[in-house]
């Protein structure tokens, strides 16, 4: 499957990364937090590294995370955008948001890729947008909004129910003209812990919809919470689960330690 991100068809044959950049303070985990003064030695880090994509968001979506209102959130994002894409014109930047005009005002100033946790669900001019624009679309599974979603857990089949989700969401997304439709299974979104874990074990079911599939565990309360860790001693265990990813299909990490993620890629590919 390939991307058409730029102009560029990008393969994913060959698993790529997304490096993290939240432009917030309170993001869950602070190595992942940037400010005007670090994000240029931050992301040229990242791009060094390998990343294949930067994601940059300024709403944190952690549970029981604060409303970020949408001026803030414009204030937050777009002139990081431009700032970003001044200094390095041509990486593919990718924008965190549910909200149609923060992507609007973004890929105006040069973001390529719409990073939705909705899938569209809590902007109806979303899909439009995105569309308008003809990026690529990561659409995530998410019931409720970010402040209601852990009380959205009930489910009778998680799986056959996500499949279901995601087969609506790119229906609608294809008839409106967005042929670059990612999936993200949106771990840690929605989901108990166990649920989580079901929702890993049974990855290699979304590859029937025939989308690249993204993954986003890095350092997340599923793993730390299992083992009795925190966000900064979960880069370990972050290793493992991409790894397992990998061999169930995932074609996008997307990290905060760009590193060890291409040395999971790597690993994955001398065994093909």
């Amino acid at each position: 499957m390939t991307i058409n991100c730029k102009g560029e068809l990008l393969s994913t044959d060959t698993p790529r990364v997304m490096g993290i950049l939240n432009h917030t303070p309170d993001s869950f985990y602070q190595g992942s937090r940037v400010t005007q003064e670090n994000i240029l030695v931050r992301t040229e880090q990242m791009l060094t590294q390998g990343a294949d994509f930067i994601d940059i968001g300024g709403y944190s979506t952690r549970p029981n995370a604060p409303e970020v209102s949408e001026a803030e959130e414009l204030q937050r994002v777009v002139p990081m955008v431009r700032f970003l894409v001044q200094h390095f014109p041509e990486m593919r930047l990718s924008v965190d948001t549910f909200r149609s005009e923060v992507a609007r005002q973004s890929l105006e100033e040069g973001a390529c890729l719409i990073n939705d946790i909705s899938a569209g669900l809590l902007d109806e001019q979303m899909l439009p947008t995105v569309a308008h624009y003809r990026v690529p679309y990561i659409a995530m599974h998410l019931v409720g909004t970010p402040q209601t979603m852990q009380q959205h857990t009930q489910y009778q089949n998680i799986i056959t129910e996500m499949q279901y989700y995601f087969s609506e969401r790119k229906a609608k997304a294809l008839a409106l003209g967005i042929n670059d439709f990612i999936v993200d299974v949106g771990f840690g979104f929605s989901k108990t812990l166990e649920q989580n874990y079901e929702v890993l074990k049974h990855l290699d079911l979304f590859q029937q919809l025939g989308s690249p599939l993204l993954v986003g565990f890095s350092r997340k309360s599923m793993l730390y919470k299992l083992l009795g860790t925190t966000a900064s001693e979960a880069l370990n265990a972050t290793t493992v689960v991409n790894t397992l990813a990998l061999t169930k299909g995932a074609r996008i990490l997307r990290v905060h330690d760009v590193k060890e993620a291409k040395e999971c890629i790597e690993i994955f590919k001398a065994i093909q």
